[in-house]
């Protein structure tokens, strides 16, 4: 039996972008605040072994921001990007990029949409576009799918618990 709420990640080969696709159990303004506050977004962003600090969240439309995420052994994990538009509550702009590398530069940018769906329940879709087929190809072969379906399944419990009210 299919789970539900299943991500999908359409990665057309040769192709600079790929597209995600997450059904929730709650209205499009409830997701987007949880995207948004960063008290809810250290509870369920990353995957489950790392920990998550926000060291800048100037969540607005021409706003920066750096995330870090830790290990148990003290790894640290740096991420930062330029928010270029937050239009509540349908969409948000912003480039990321993951300092981990040995160049910096390998910049991609993100269209992140939602809409909302019946049964009060919304859709959340997000175009990813990278400087390089080989940046694209080397985010998806990182591990990322499983952090961000570890990330999504606790955004479910969340919006479960009703804590974004």
């Amino acid at each position: 039996m299919k789970a539900a709420n299943q991500t999908t990640i359409i990665a057309e080969k040769g192709k600079q972008e790929f597209f995600i696709e997450r059904e929730f159990e709650a209205p499009k303004e409830l997701v987007f605040k949880a995207f948004n506050d960063p008290e809810l977004l250290l509870q369920w962003l990353g995957p489950s072994n790392l920990s998550m600090k926000i060291e800048k969240f100037d969540n607005r439309s021409g706003g920066s921001y750096r995330f870090i995420h830790s290990d148990k052994n003290g790894n640290q994990y740096g991420f930062n990007g330029v928010i270029h538009e937050v239009a509540e509550p349908d969409r948000i702009i912003r480039t990321f990029e993951f300092e981990g590398l040995p160049e910096k530069g390998h910049v991609s940018i993100e269209f992140l949409t939602l809409e909302n769906l019946p049964g009060n329940r919304s859709k959340l879709r997000i175009q990813t576009v990278f400087k390089s087929v080989e940046d694209r190809d080397g985010m998806i072969q990182s591990g990322m799918e499983g952090g961000m379906n570890e990330g999504f399944k606790k955004l479910d419990e969340l919006l479960k618990l009703k804590l974004l009210k």
